[in-house]
């Protein structure tokens, strides 16, 4: 297996259907839960909604560098998202999440080995590797605040 079609394999692992590092994966935390408890707010942490929405975000900025070379998000936005205010619109954003992550994982998985060193958009960026790594690193971050804060909502 090449390095690019490992990391295709563990972003698909934290997002959609892996339980080997943390024993779960968004999907599984989030595809059944109602949008009042994903929009809910415990104390002065970022509601579950949010969470997903954050990580989602860098999903589509990275994507979005594959697709078309740009890098267009920026980390002071990353958390700036309407808010969700139905079932529907809940719905739909998983299934875009979803949907997203699949397709930046197959682009990964094709990508050249070669590739992987290359600066990502920028030198300052450093390379497609890190910042690859870096999301799926982030994402199991986020991945662990969401499971805690389901736990203190059960208490």
């Amino acid at each position: 297996m090449t390095k690019s079609e490992q990391l295709a394999n563990r972003l698909q692992e934290v997002i959609l259907n892996g339980t080997w590092i943390a024993n779960t994966n968004f999907k599984d935390q989030i595809d059944n839960l109602d949008w009042k408890i994903s929009t809910k707010k415990v104390g002065s942490l970022h509601s579950i909604s949010i969470l997903a929405q954050h990580i989602h975000y860098y999903i589509m900025g990275i994507k979005n560098v594959f697709d078309h070379g740009k890098l267009e998000i920026k980390d002071k936005y990353s958390f700036d998202f309407p808010p969700i205010e139905s079932q529907t619109e809940w719905d739909a954003f998983k299934n875009k999440f979803w949907d997203d992550t699949e397709k930046l994982a197959e682009l990964i998985e094709k990508m050249p080995e070669g590739q992987l060193n290359e600066n990502f958009v920028d030198e300052k960026y450093g390379s497609y590797l890190r910042n690859i790594d870096g999301m799926i690193e982030h994402s199991y971050y986020h991945l662990g605040q969401i499971v805690l804060i389901k736990k203190i909502m059960n208490e």
